[in-house]
C-alpha cells in the first residue's frame, strides 16, 4: 500500500522505476535507461526505507535496488520533480542514476507520497526543495489586472525590447540575436542540468511536449 508506515520501515508504492549506467557504453554495453513498470503480471514496485537506514526497491519478490544510506551525503544526490525522485549515485568511481515515480490514486496523492519519502530521506542527506509548479495566469486574471500591476509584471530587459516573433526565430535557429542580460539568468547549478534532462527523457510524454512546443514556435513565426 502506498505510504505504508511501520515501526521498522517506511514503504511506498511505485508506478515506475528506471536505472541508467553512464559508464556502460565504455564497456560496450547498452547505456540506455532500463525501466520497470508496476503491473499485475510482473508485480507491484515498492520503495522501502528500513529503520537500519537501507533503501530497497523491489518488484514482487525480486530486489531491484538496495544500498545503505549511511554517509549518503558523500555519494548520493536527490532531486524531486512532482511525483518523481531522481537519485544520482557515485560509488567507487562509478556513477549511475535511478528514477522513482510514485503511485497514487491521483497525481496529487502521488506527489504527496513522494514528498513524504523526501522527508524520510532527508534524515540521511539534504534534498533541495522541489521546483514550484508553473503558475499559468488565465485570460480572466490578466483582464482583472490594473495597468500599474501589468507594468510591474513586465521584466526589466535593460531598456531593450524583443518581440515574441524575434524570440521564436532565435529559438528555432532562424535569427541571430544578442539577448539582453535579463535572458542570461540561469538558476540551476550546472551539475543538475544533465540529471534533470535525463529525467525529462524518461517521461513518456516529453517527446510529445517538445513537438508541441516546436509547433507553437512555428505558428508564432507565421504571425
Amino acid at each position: 500500500m502506498s505510504g505504508e508506515t511501520e515501526a521498522v520501515k517506511c514503504v511506498w508504492g511505485l508506478k515506475r522505476y528506471g536505472r541508467f549506467l553512464p559508464q556502460a557504453k565504455e564497456r560496450g554495453e547498452n547505456s540506455s535507461w532500463k525501466v520497470f513498470e508496476s503491473s499485475k503480471t510482473t508485480g507491484m514496485l515498492k520503495l522501502t526505507v528500513l529503520e537500519s537506514g537501507h533503501l530497497l526497491v523491489s518488484q514482487a519478490e525480486e530486489l531491484l535496488e538496495g544500498f545503505s544510506l549511511s554517509s549518503a551525503e558523500s555519494f548520493l544526490k536527490i532531486h524531486q520533480k512532482s511525483d518523481s525522485l531522481l537519485l544520482h549515485i557515485t560509488m567507487k568511481g562509478e556513477s549511475r542514476m535511478i528514477r522513482l515515480q510514485f503511485e497514487g490514486s491521483s497525481r496529487s496523492e502521488a506527489v504527496d507520497f513522494c514528498s513524504k519519502a523526501v522527508e524520510r530521506l532527508q534524515e540521511y542527506t539534504p534534498v533541495p526543495p522541489a521546483p514550484p509548479a508553473a503558475n499559468h495566469t488565465t485570460e480572466t486574471q490578466q483582464q482583472q489586472q490594473t495597468p500599474a500591476e501589468t507594468l510591474q509584471a513586465v521584466p526589466d530587459v535593460s531598456q531593450e525590447s524583443l518581440s515574441i516573433k524575434h524570440l521564436a526565430q532565435y529559438f528555432m535557429g532562424e535569427r541571430g540575436l544578442s539577448l539582453p542580460l535579463a535572458y542570461h539568468q540561469f538558476t540551476l547549478p550546472p551539475g543538475d542540468v544533465e540529471d534533470l534532462l535525463r529525467l525529462c527523457f524518461l517521461d513518456s510524454g516529453f517527446p510529445a511536449f517538445v513537438e508541441e512546443v516546436e509547433n507553437k514556435l512555428k505558428a508564432l513565426l507565421q504571425e
